[in-house]
């Protein structure tokens, strides 16, 4: 028997696209005599549809996209993923469901049971869970047909009190096909793989695994694929971060004898493996976020800083030069080095900058303003009203040419709430909110890996907002080698003060960190959707309250 897996990038909502892409598909494993082609899970409808899913008219679409996808299953059949509608008046009103499809007919539906209900996950919102499951013979073989988290219940401290492979393994099937939508994270690749492989050494059969590619706003799917024989093996994994398709004959991979190439402890990931990751993530993710939007040009805010110029960088090698503008915004407080930085990245990406000094806007501002302020010191407003002039001119320029402004600000500032509401805060997508201050310099040196893209100067000088004279990002974070660390062990392994204490570090200032991220909740509240490349990223992942008193 023949097995294709399409991995392929869907639209959410957009049906006409996906069963295109889906027909066009099937038509291609026609033509190379596959006996069956898999797709991924929600694929008709795209994942995840979310509140799409409460709409009577989205669910009919959804079945209609079945129905015309069944008319294309003659000579072949076919495993889609899309929600199904719950016979039952008890529970929810929808499965989440893997459709088996041949001779123009929906044969079998299996039903999704672990319904994962954490991080970016939402699914018991609008999904009732499977309680009964079986198998399906086609071709003489008999297959496990399971949907994503249903394989994921085999750690040694599960997260759900049953596993449907332990039912589904006495039917004796010779092999697990999984349809999943396994969101990318910098480290999710070998957690995936191992899950997989555990899944194929404890029931002592392949896996056929099929995961979403491309990006849905800040969620991003690298594809990744794969084939893995009944010892653990990897026989053979598909491109990440595109669209891919791949033949594989069963009975091959029944006889397919490789070993596991590594154990199933946590890895620890070298530099040369994590930037590169992110850095194709991030790329994959605006450039999904604009072709799908239907945008073209990206405009963003040039400070002579690394945190713009990562994210220029990453949007021209998303857009193209052509399709990507700067704009710098000199005070009187910016640096004359920092002006001559942002023309020299300028240059070497190719882009158009275009130069708009913010004194006399700044000055009418406070003009205006003195009035009710008097003979009040400069303080932290008039540093904001400079971020907000720029913010207004960027957003004016969106507004008229049809740009998107695409936000520059990192997850160390994020975090500790440095930055200024509807100033450098405001834009469309958050490039690199999920990236820490170290993390910002390591993907610049990665950029630079080739070629001296961003100017040294840039990497090396003390990172300033340039808001004040002689402004210096340490006058108010403590260096961001110490702050990432103490913010890493509190967000993504959500350590506590004397747990994160106990690790070595200064309680004043463990203490006085983490009241900062938690005092600016309100901030995160109102960003951009922010592209997730870690394990605990802000936004729909990381849901705290904003009127809360813990560690405040």
């Amino acid at each position: 028997m023949k097995i294709a897996l399409a991995q392929l990038n869907y639209h959410i909502g957009n049906f006409e696209q996906n069963v295109s892409k889906i027909k066009a598909t099937i038509n291609k494993a026609k033509e190379a005599r596959v006996d069956l082609v898999v797709f991924a899970e929600l694929a008709v409808c795209g994942y995840p549809p979310r509140d799409f899913l409460e709409f009577n008219d989205f669910i009919k679409l959804c079945s209609d996209a079945i129905n015309s996808i069944a008319e294309e299953c003659n000579g072949i059949a076919v495993i889609v993923g899309s929600p199904s509608i719950n016979p039952k008046l008890e529970g929810k009103n929808l499965f989440n469901s893997a459709y088996f499809i041949a001779d123009k007919k929906v044969q079998v539906i299996c039903n999704k049971s672990l319904l994962p209900n954490y991080d970016v996950f939402d699914e018991y919102r609008y999904f009732e869970p499977a309680t009964s499951f079986n198998t399906i013979d086609f071709k003489g073989y008999r297959i496990a047909l399971t949907i994503c988290e249903d394989l994921w219940n085999v750690d040694d401290d599960p997260m759900y009190p049953v596993s449907p492979m332990n039912i589904i393994i006495k039917e004796q099937p010779e092999l697990i096909i999984n349809i999943a939508a396994s969101p990318f994270s910098y480290n999710h690749p070998e957690n995936r793989e191992n899950v997989l492989c555990k899944n194929a050494i404890k029931y002592k059969i392949p896996v056929f695994y099929l995961n979403h590619v491309g990006a849905q706003t800040e969620l991003l799917f690298d594809g990744g694929s794969m084939v893995i024989n009944n010892r653990g093996g990897v026989v053979d994994e598909l491109n990440y971060y595109e669209e891919d398709f791949r033949i594989y004959e069963a009975e091959d991979v029944l006889l397919n004898n490789t070993a596991p190439t590594h154990g199933f402890s946590p890895i620890a990931l070298s530099d040369n493996i994590k930037y590169p990751r992110i850095y194709q993530a991030l790329v994959m993710g605006i450039r999904d976020y604009f072709h799908k939007l239907g945008f073209r040009k990206a405009i963003i805010g040039s400070s002579g800083g690394i945190d713009s110029a990562v994210v220029l960088s990453l949007a021209v090698a998303a857009l193209g030069r052509e399709n990507v503008r700067a704009v710098l915004m000199p005070s009187i407080f910016s640096s004359d080095g920092s002006v001559d930085d942002a023309l020299i990245l300028g240059k070497n990406l190719g882009i158009a900058c275009d130069f708009i000094p913010i004194n006399s806007i700044y000055d009418a501002l406070v003009t205006s303003l003195h009035p009710f302020f008097g003979d009040m010191k400069f303080d932290l407003t008039e540093e904001n009203i400079q971020a907000r002039t720029r913010g207004t001119i960027l957003m004016a320029l969106s507004n008229k040419f049809g740009f998107i402004l695409l936000n520059t600000s990192n997850k160390s500032e994020l975090a500790v709430g440095y930055g200024t509401l509807y100033g450098d805060m405001c834009g469309g997508l958050s490039v690199i909110g999920d990236v820490y201050k170290t993390e910002v310099i390591q993907l610049a040196n990665y950029i630079n890996r080739s070629e001296e893209i961003i100017p040294q100067n840039i990497l090396t000088k003390p990172p300033s907002a340039e808001l004040r004279h002689d402004q210096k990002d340490s006058d108010s974070l403590p260096d961001y080698e110490v702050l990432d660390r103490i913010l890493f062990q509190y967000i993504e392994e959500r350590k506590g003060p004397k747990e994160i204490i106990a690790l070595g570090f200064e309680e004043e200032l463990v203490l006085r960190i983490l009241k900062m991220v938690n005092i600016n909740e309100y901030k995160r509240h109102q960003t951009p959707p922010i592209l997730r490349i870690s394990s605990k990223a802000f936004g729909t992942g990381r849901r705290l309250p904003i009127v809360a008193k813990y560690l405040s």
